[in-house]
């Protein structure tokens, strides 16, 4: 009979509500954020230690040295650090938009423009990546090229990033209207993809995430195309294959928000829900799309203490979201925090390369033709892939001919082979063969 009595009761607690239990997107104030403020995107690290780097404000009036806070899961301020090397009298501003599986944080950072690697340890920083500023293309077109498919011509702001598989890293250019390709191991950054379809004139692509398919480009359009009056201020989420060959696909649009409702940060669930914050004036709130591309809900926090007030990130932590609270245009210094938000879901993975060995570049040969007449004066064309990607300024010898690689990683050839099987190599330092390829000459 006791233990008739002691399962009824076991079977009343679990079909009772847990007395804690939170109501699907309840949010709460997790901690503030102290000056300078402007805090834009807050990272969880997999630990679950939070980071939020201070961000630029609407004035743009010169605002020290950034910080980077860590917090832990319960919203204590564990450290501070000083952002190192911008200049002083600038409106300065860093994103902490991602981590490697060494636990280090990488910066993106305003003045100068670049990526800067902070070791949370130690507390050393490097500069990563650089970024420069590149003309709008003419016409206005430009993948692969070093320009900006946008009517303005606008400096580099790099906003937000993701690992590629590869290596890379993808940036998101705020106010020039395209996506870096930052090399691995770091270096100059490239322009990798750019469109119209990204301009904003001043808003452009905003939050990216790699999918867990780790072959696609999840990202935000604050605003734009510039040039279509009926979309000039509505946001887009759109998807971007990240091709074989290391280009860029065919560009997707997934969702588009009302005008000038500013798409910022995007968090992917496991479930294919994307979270998206909305910067846009009088909106502040965080879009829950479902992966079809259909609105599910709206999160709002009009009556809190402090209010959405620019609500600029996504990231989740198990199944809670870390909210940013920007406060750009208010600048009321108490709404400087970060939210708790409960999505009463697991986030999608966050794809992280492994950096525990120094990454080595793997080259191929892709020859054209393969097989050729004897004796007949042909033109042969060597593409030269490292790691997926073309690479230029490389150098490729066939017999005692010797040819460098164009920006596009192409050596062409006219020349007679003899009969039988002749070798294509990439040369390295000290004319080591890095890759070998033949041709069949009939």
């Amino acid at each position: 009979m006791r233990r008739a009595l002691v399962v009824a009761a076991l079977f009343a607690l679990a079909a009772a509500p847990a007395a804690s239990a939170r109501a699907k997107y309840d949010v709460q104030t997790l901690a503030k954020v102290p000056p300078p403020g402007q805090p834009a995107l807050a990272l969880v690290a997999p630990d679950r230690t939070i980071y939020e780097g201070t961000f630029t404000n609407a004035s743009g009036s010169a605002n020290g040295p950034s910080k980077v806070f860590a917090f832990s899961p319960t919203g204590q301020l564990l450290r501070t650090y000083t952002i190192s090397g911008q200049d002083p009298n600038a409106d300065n501003g860093v994103q902490v938009a991602a981590y490697d599986s060494r636990g280090r944080l990488y910066l993106l950072d305003q003045h100068p423009a670049r990526v800067l690697r902070l070791d949370p340890r130690t507390g050393s920083q490097t500069t990563y990546a650089t970024f420069k500023d590149v003309p709008p293309c003419s016409p206005p077109s430009g993948v692969g090229n070093e320009c900006s498919a946008t009517t303005s011509d606008n400096p580099p702001e790099p906003d937000y990033a993701a690992w590629g598989t590869d290596g890379s890293l993808y940036v998101t250019d705020y106010t020039q209207g395209l996506i870096w390709r930052v090399p691995p191991n770091g270096g100059q950054a490239h322009v990798w993809f750019t469109d119209p379809a990204l301009d904003g004139l001043q808003f452009g692509p905003a939050g990216i995430q790699l999918m867990p398919d780790r072959q696609t480009l999840l990202f935000t359009t604050s605003a734009g195309p510039a040039t279509d009056p009926t979309s000039a201020t509505t946001g887009e989420i759109y998807k971007l294959p990240i091709r074989p060959n290391g280009n860029p696909g065919t560009l997707t649009k997934v969702w588009e928000s009302g005008p000038a409702e500013a798409p910022d940060g995007i968090a992917l669930a496991e479930s294919g829900n994307m979270y998206v914050a909305l910067v846009g004036p009088n909106v502040n709130a965080i879009a829950v799309v479902s992966p079809a591309g259909k609105e599910i809900a709206r999160i709002r926090h009009d009556s809190g203490d402090p209010p959405f007030d620019e609500p600029a990130s996504v990231w989740f932590d198990n199944d809670r979201l870390i909210v940013a609270n920007d406060a750009y245009f208010s600048g009321d210094a108490s709404h400087f925090a970060i939210f708790d938000v409960f999505a009463d879901e697991p986030g999608a993975p966050i794809f992280v390369p492994s950096h525990d060995q120094p990454q080595m570049t793997k080259y191929a040969l892709r020859v054209r033709p393969r097989h050729v007449r004897a004796g007949h004066r042909t033109r042969i064309r060597v593409t030269v892939l490292g790691n997926g990607f073309r690479r230029p300024h490389r150098r490729v010898k066939i017999g005692r001919l010797t040819r460098r690689t164009n920006k596009h990683g192409v050596a062409t050839f006219r020349m007679r082979l003899r009969h039988g099987r002749v070798a294509v190599r990439l040369l390295g330092v000290e004319r080591r063969t890095l890759a070998k390829a033949y041709i069949r000459a009939r």
